[in-house]
Formats: structure tokens, sequence, C-alpha cells
């Protein structure tokens, strides 16, 4: 990756009458547009994030999602939705006055990517994704219920512990009720539960820093409550929507890279493979010695690689 950079624009964007977006660019102020869409839903955004991309090439944009990170208010179910945020994507693109962009996602952010393109095609210069994630019903309960639980046996002891066993047959539905409790201290335990979950289980070799994360009350407040409402609700949208070949049929011009941990247990490969499967024309990557994390080695220097190449397609500046 490349070395840290600071924003030399950072602002905010009042989206609705609730939400106001963080925003910021870095890079080139002239140079080639492209949009960041982060992970989780409610995961933020991080200062590394900037180095994916090469400062002398890009106009790098970052910006938190609703309820996300710098955004206000934060952890905000409010006006939630994931059509809520391609809506917020589109004004932000109108506000920057981009014409196209290329636009980079990973995990939910690769939800979220495919989402936008397939409703505002001609607006994606190329798409960039990693960690392939749909939220179907199958892929949220090999993590959520039966199936990662297989892999991190301790860590999945410490996730379902908040969770009274008469409940634990449905943990999207239990720890919905506990992260909306009108109790403080029962909320904030359970999203912490909930968010050293994933983090304890996003890489290949496990990283005590990374699962720190989980400890600071406002990043798991947000993380763990959006992450749950967007779930519980199955992601605004129909089971298996993204891959319907209606929806490929509008995006299948963009050219598409996909870059996939094989050991991926948050969003298994299967997703990714899925995907190729209805979307030949994609180019899909497996990393053969990585798990889910965009900034594990193998993975981080692919998504780079891709990212270089992909200024070819780049023929529209702001």
């Amino acid at each position: 990756m490349y070395p840290p950079i600071e924003p030399y624009e950072t602002g905010t964007l009042k989206v609705s009458d609730i939400h106001t977006l963080y925003y910021e660019f870095s890079g080139n102020k002239d140079g080639v547009p492209v949009v960041f869409l982060h992970g989780g839903p409610g995961g933020g955004c991080d200062a590394k994030d900037r180095g994916f991309f090469n400062p002398n090439k890009y106009k790098i944009i970052l910006f938190d999602q609703r309820g996300s990170g710098k955004s206000t208010p934060s952890a905000s179910l409010e006006e939630n939705t994931t059509w809520d945020l391609v809506k917020d994507i589109e004004k932000l693109r109108e506000h920057f006055k981009v014409e196209k962009w290329h636009v980079f996602g990973g995990s939910w952010g690769s939800t979220l990517s495919l989402a936008y393109a397939q409703a505002h095609p001609n607006r994606v210069t190329s798409l960039v994704l990693r960690g392939i994630f749909t939220l179907r019903k199958s892929e949220l309960n090999f993590f959520y219920q039966n199936g990662a639980s297989h892999l991190f046996p301790e860590a999945w002891e410490e996730y379902i512990a908040p969770i009274p066993e008469p409940e634990r047959n449905d943990m999207i539905l239990a720890y919905h009720a506990q992260l909306n409790s009108i109790d403080d201290e029962t909320r904030i335990i359970a999203a912490k539960a909930w968010s050293k979950w994933e983090m304890s289980t996003s890489r290949l070799f496990v990283d005590p820093e990374y699962v720190a994360r989980a400890t600071s009350d406002d990043f798991a407040n947000a993380f763990a409550r959006i992450e749950n409402h967007y779930f519980i609700n199955d992601g605004f949208m129909r089971d298996g929507q993204l891959l319907e070949s209606q929806e490929i049929d509008k995006i299948r011009h963009i050219p598409t890279t996909v870059v996939q941990g094989r050991y991926d247990v948050i969003c298994p490969a299967t997703t990714a493979y899925a995907l190729k499967k209805v979307w030949p024309e994609i180019t899909l990557h497996i990393v053969p010695d990585a798990g889910h994390s965009a900034r594990e080695e193998g993975t981080a220097r692919l998504l780079v690689e891709v990212l270089e190449a992909a200024d070819k397609f780049a023929d529209i500046k702001m």
C-alpha cells in the first residue's frame, strides 16, 4: 500500500433532514476520481484506506455512510437503508460534479458497489471489489448462525455469551433485541460482543490490535447496531437480488475485478464464485493465503496492482 497521506479537503453534506455525511478528498486534485465504499454497514472509513490508491493518479474520495464514522447522527437507524445509501452516493457525485468514477468496495462495500452500479450503471467507470457479500440469507446464516462457528469455536463462545440459550436458534434476531435495548449497559455489552466476533474472524492470522477496535463504545455501537439493522431487514432487497440476471445485465459492460481471500469466513469465496458464474466477464482473483481483511499482505498488494491498471478505463476527469 502507498505511504500515509492527509486529505487536502474535508467537509460535510446534508443528505436528509436527519443525516449529514462526512467526506474527504486526498491524492491528486486533478486526478481520476475514485470513490471508496467502506464495509460494515456501519464500519466507517479509516485513514489507512487512502493507501490503496496511487495519490499521483487518483482523486481519492472517502466518505462515512449514514450513522457511521464521523457522519451524524452516530448509529442512527432511521432513514438508513441500502437504497438511502445508493441515493447518497449519487448526491455526493452530483455535489462534487463528477461525471463518472471508479467505485471501490469490499465486504459490505462490495454489496453497496453492486447496488449502486445497478442503479446508476452509466456513472461507473470500473468496479474493484473485494470479499464479495450479497446479503443472501445463506451468507448471513453461515457467519452468524452455523458455519464460521466451527472454525472459531473460542470466539463463537464469546459471541453467544450475551444471548440466553433458548434464544440462540436465531442469533441475529436475539441480538436485535439487545442492540436496541433501552438499557445502555445491555446495548453496549451486546455491541462489543457482536463487533468482536467479526474482528476476531476477519484475518487468516488473528490480529489483537484489530480485535481491540471492538472495545471502543462508539465504534461498536454504530457498527453492531447498523449491521444488525440491515441484516434483520434482509438488506432491504430480495434474497439474491444482486445476482439476478436482469440486474447483472445492467452492469455487464462495466470492467470489473474481484479480489477474494480463499479463507475468508465472513464473506466466503462461494459468493464470489456465484458472481463469476452469472457474470463470467469479470476478472476473479483468489488470494491463496488470505482471509477477509483488505489489509492482509497478499490481498492489499493485489488490490493496489489492480487499481494501478484500472486507470486505463479512466477517460473522465473532474
